[in-house]
C-alpha cells in the first residue's frame, strides 16, 4: 500500500506538480520553497476523507480557498490534488479540484474516482446539476455514498503526521484520551493501549535501534505510577546496579523524538508524514535515521514520506535519486524535481559525488524567495 504519484496544480507554492513517488521519499530545499506545504497536499486529502472534518474543514482549517491558491495562478483559478495509490492489488487515482463561491465558500468543481483505469465516480453529475449544493462536500467524506470506493477513503482518512514535541510528552497533565496526536501529546497514552507482547517486542526492537545513538542505554520499559499514570523509563549503564533508570522527565529530547520517530516506524503500515525528523539529534545519529527506517518498516512496508534541513541525514549511501525531491524556488511558483531527473544532479552523482553533495548546494536560493509565497 502507498501512493506512487502525486500531481497538484495552483497548491499553495506550487504552480503545478507532478511526482512519482517511491517506499521512501525525501523532500529538500532552501526555506520559504514549500516543503511543509508538500506534505500537507497528503494531510489535506486526509482531512478531507475523515467524516469528521471533511471538506469543508479541511479548507476552513487551512485559511480557505484563497490562501490555499498559489500566488501565480491567474488563467486557471481552481486548485486540484490528484494522487494514484497502490492498494490491495489495484490502482487506484483520486482527484479532487475545487474553487470557491461568491461568499468564498469551498465549492468541488470535479471529482473523480477510478480503480485500474475504470471510471467509479465523475463529478459533477446530474443530481448535482440539479441540486448545486451538494457541491460543498466531496463524495469521498460521505460513507452513504462512498461504497464503491470506500476501501480508499479508509486509506487516506488512516494517513498518519507526525512532528514529536518533547515537551508535550513530558507535560504531567498529558493523560487524554488515545487521539494520535500529531506532536506527541498522548504518545505515552499509545503505549500503554498497546497489547503488552506487542508493546514489549516494539520496545525491544526501538531499544535495539537506538544502540547507534545511545549505546549505554540496556533497556526501555513502560510503567504507571500509583495514579495509574503512564511512564517511560529507560535503564543506563550506571557504576551501582539498578541506579540507571530515568523516566521521560529526565530524558533528552533528541532520545525523546528518537523513541517516538521509532514507534511511529513499528506501528501500522499506512503512510507516515514526517518534518523535519532530524530536529534534536546529534548529526552522528541523524545519517542513521535513513537506515533505522529501513530495518524498522522493512517488515510492514510502510511508506515514509518526509521533508529535512539536514545534509547529514542525506548521507546515507542506500539513499536513491529517485527518493530525493528537490524544491527549487522560480518566479512561476516553486519547482518540485526528482533527483534521478536532473542531469545536473545525475552527472554528480555518476562521478562519485555523495547524494548530500550533489543536492543541498542547490538548495541555497540564488534569491529570497517571493515574500508570503510559503503560507
Amino acid at each position: 500500500m502507498r501512493f506512487t504519484r502525486l500531481t497538484l496544480e495552483n497548491w499553495r507554492n506550487f504552480k503545478r506538480v507532478e511526482l512519482p513517488l517511491t517506499r521512501r521519499v525525501f523532500i529538500v530545499g532552501p526555506n520559504a520553497a514549500g516543503k511543509s506545504n508538500l506534505l500537507d497536499a497528503f494531510r489535506f486529502i486526509r482531512d478531507v476523507a475523515k467524516p469528521e472534518g471533511g471538506f469543508q474543514g479541511a479548507v476552513r482549517e487551512r485559511g480557505g480557498v484563497s490562501q490555499i491558491r498559489c500566488l501565480h495562478a491567474r488563467q486557471h483559478p481552481s486548485v486540484a490534488t490528484e494522487v494514484e495509490v497502490e492498494l490491495s492489488g489495484s490502482t487506484w487515482n483520486y482527484r479532487l479540484e475545487f474553487t470557491q463561491d461568491n461568499q468564498r465558500q469551498p465549492v468541488v468543481a470535479r471529482e473523480t474516482v477510478r480503480r485500474d483505469g475504470e471510471v467509479l465516480l465523475e463529478r459533477p453529475d446530474r443530481e448535482d446539476a440539479g441540486d448545486r449544493s451538494r457541491l460543498s462536500q466531496t463524495h469521498l467524506e460521505q460513507v452513504t455514498v462512498n461504497k464503491g470506493f470506500r476501501e480508499l477513503a479508509d486509506y487516506f482518512a488512516d494517513v498518519r503526521y507526525l512532528h514529536v514535541v518533547p515537551q508535550l510528552i513530558r507535560d504531567p497533565r498529558r493523560v487524554l484520551p488515545v487521539n494520535r496526536d500529531p506532536f506527541g501529546g498522548d504518545f505515552l497514552q499509545q503505549l500503554a493501549t498497546t497489547p503488552k507482547k506487542t508493546l514489549e517486542a516494539r520496545l525491544r526492537k526501538i531499544n535495539r535501534a537506538l544502540q547507534v545513538a545511545l549505546p549505554q542505554l540496556r533497556e526501555l520499559r513502560l510503567d504507571k505510577d500509583n495514579r495509574g499514570v503512564p511512564h517511560l523509563k529507560g535503564l543506563y549503564e550506571h557504576w551501582r546496579p539498578k541506579a540507571g533508570w530515568q523516566s521521560e522527565e529526565h530524558l533528552s529530547d533528541g532520545t525523546l523524538r528518537l523513541i517516538g520517530l521509532l514507534w511511529a516506524f513499528l506501528d501500522g503500515d499506512h503512510p507516515l508524514l514526517l518534518e523535519e525528523p532530524e530536529l534534536s539529534l546529534h548529526t552522528g545519529v541523524v545519517r542513521h535515521i535513513p537506515a533505522m527506517m529501513a530495518r524498522a518498516g522493512r517488515k510492514a512496508g510502510r511508506q515514509i514520506i518526509l521533508s529535512t534541513h539536514s545534509r547529514d541525514l542525506l548521507l546515507d549511501e542506500g539513499i536513491g535519486p529517485e527518493e530525493v525531491v528537490l524544491l527549487i524556488p522560480s518566479q512561476e511558483g516553486t519547482q518540485a524535481v526528482l533527483a534521478a531527473t536532473d542531469r545536473e544532479i545525475r552527472a554528480l552523482l555518476e562521478g562519485g559525488v555523495p547524494m548530500a553533495d550533489a543536492v543541498f548546494p542547490r538548495t541555497a536560493p540564488e534569491q529570497a524567495a517571493q515574500g508570503g509565497a510559503s503560507r
